[in-house]
């Protein structure tokens, strides 16, 4: 699978670590910077993972700052990111089983390389349910859920 990760300066040493067990386990990975601990705006790093899922140079991405939060938030920005905090492996498997999550983000400074790991495993070899969801789903992704 091909798998975008980006990361600010606070997050750059974590995205080294998954990047490398990505690569390990298999995985084509797109590495969006940043490559260095020098301060960094992270709106930049989560644009670049949520357009490069809506331009399809990526199936899957992956976010990283100091807290997840921001980074998130500004992935989630592009219509076709459907980024998910997580710091937990159940988190992560329903980001993807109930909400088709293409993306999730975590803080490195909140969760520690091997959880990071295990709630990345689960993203990626959790399936979408689709039925019920497929509907709640589809409206994030249009106008309708900004008219409710």
């Amino acid at each position: 699978m091909r798998i975008a990760i980006a990361s600010d300066h606070a997050a750059v040493s974590l995205k080294t670590v998954l990047a490398d067990w990505l690569r390990a386990e298999g995985h084509d990975v797109l590495d969006l910077g940043t490559d260095g601990t020098a301060s960094v705006d992270y709106p930049d790093f989560g644009r670049a993972v949520g357009d490069a899922l809506a331009d399809g140079r990526a199936e899957r991405g992956v976010a990283l700052c100091g807290s997840g939060i921001g980074i998130s938030i500004a992935a989630n920005r592009n219509p076709a990111c459907r980024c998910a905090l997580v710091s937990e492996p159940l988190s992560a498997a329903l980001a993807r089983q109930h909400n088709d999550a293409n993306a999730i983000a975590m803080g490195a400074r909140v969760i520690g390389e091997e959880m990071a790991k295990a709630c990345l495993q689960a993203f990626l070899s959790t399936p979408f349910e689709g039925g019920r969801h497929q509907r709640r789903v589809d409206m994030l992704s249009t106008a309708a859920l900004a008219q409710n």
